[in-house]
């Protein structure tokens, strides 16, 4: 049996004839960017994170960095962040003259380890970058209680996250999504995302009239391209019609295709449950409500269990293989080896394995065969 990571072709078959259409309207419209899709796209994302604006910009990378920049980060400034991510996370931080600072994460979620925060913040940090990763909210409520005490800013990364749902307990708080939860929160459409596009495109969502506004000038070139009159250096970073057009279809259905995946996800942590095997499956917090973007199991016997699954036709990711600290464009910074003794050690145990809301229960089952056949043979 052959099973791919992910399978974006079932999907859009599911839902074609919807996105032919969508996509001819705007070919026939005249209008390719930031045009009436765009704008309602915007409207629809903000109403779901029931936030007041929401900026559609180019990609994920730019939501973060054009955010950093509306909140005036900026040279020399500190802003803490996890080793434990994609690239993009710290490399907008260096992008805008700011320094990226790690901090280590928990080892049951991956994300920032809010009491390693506390302990790195020093006059220079002016901000704080969590990242709710692979779908998993992070515990949002203790780093929002270090920023108001130092008078920090929050930018939530939820590219791998979009409608996550987070609960801070202690308040008795009603649940929220997350991107709302922070001074700005910055999604990405890439296509493997929860909400994917057919290509690249992100969005910025906050409550701040005065921050989308600026994000609006920074994504078109820092002005207006009316009258070409500008008051800032800015970028160009707009979100074209098709694909928020295609966004506004997919936006239907994405409780739908999450709640799939929390199916998918449980019928997996269900089967790898027996105390026999030495894998360890995703956990989820009373505080946060998972979408399971990726599936992520952890075991010491990772890359021989990734090879064994490969050949066998599953396959399999590794996010990530080595943390930002040590990677070679951070060597700069001063970084070491036992620095951040969590995170590197799920940079070695991590896996992911296939999920996407129409993975067959059929291909779960001999995925998790497969995985007990590599623990009961000689292979480890």
């Amino acid at each position: 049996m052959k099973i791919p990571l992910l399978d974006l072709k079932t999907q859009y078959h599911s839902i074609e004839k919807e996105i032919k259409g969508a996509v001819e309207e705007v070919l026939q419209s005249g209008y390719y960017i930031l045009g009436p899709n765009v704008k309602a796209l915007e409207e629809e994302i903000a109403k779901y994170c029931r936030v007041k604006y929401g900026v559609g910009v180019a990609s994920g990378t730019d939501a973060l960095r054009l955010s950093l920049i509306a909140l005036e980060i900026g040279e020399g400034d500190e802003v803490i962040t996890t080793p434990f991510t994609f690239i993009a996370t710290a490399e907008i931080i260096s992008q805008v003259g700011a320094i990226p600072v790690f901090a280590d994460i928990d080892e049951k979620t991956f994300n920032l380890d809010p009491e390693k925060v506390k302990h790195v913040i020093t006059p220079k940090t002016r901000a704080i970058l969590p990242v709710h990763i692979f779908g998993q909210p992070a515990n949002i409520a203790p780093l929002l209680n270090l920023a108001k005490t130092y008078n920090l800013k929050v930018i939530e990364d939820a590219a791998q996250s979009f409608g996550a749902k987070y609960k801070d307990s202690s308040s008795n708080s009603v649940w929220r999504k997350v991107g709302s939860l922070g001074d700005a929160g910055a999604f990405s459409f890439f296509p493997t995302k929860n909400l994917g596009g057919f290509g690249d495109g992100g969005m910025v969502v906050t409550q701040s009239k005065q921050v989308a506004e600026k994000l609006k000038l920074l994504r078109a070139h820092g002005g207006s391209t009316n009258n070409y009159s500008y008051s800032l250096l800015g970028y160009n970073s707009r979100l074209d019609e098709l694909q928020a057009a295609i966004l506004r279809v997919k936006l239907k259905f994405v409780d739908q295709w999450i709640a799939q995946r929390k199916e998918k996800a449980h019928l997996y942590s269900n089967l790898l449950s027996s105390p026999s095997l030495p894998v360890e499956t995703p956990s989820e917090m009373s505080y946060s409500s998972h979408t399971f973007c990726v599936y992520t199991i952890r075991t010491p016997y990772r890359d021989k269990l990734k090879q064994y699954l490969e050949e066998e036709g599953v396959k399999t990711k590794i996010y990530y293989p080595i943390p930002l600290h040590l990677q070679e464009v951070y060597r700069k910074l001063g970084y070491h080896k036992g620095d951040f003794p969590v995170a590197e050690k799920a940079c070695q145990e991590v896996l992911s394995l296939p999920i996407y809301p129409e993975l067959k229960e059929k291909e779960i089952h001999y995925i998790v065969d497969k995985i007990n056949k590599f623990f009961c043979g000689s292979f480890k």
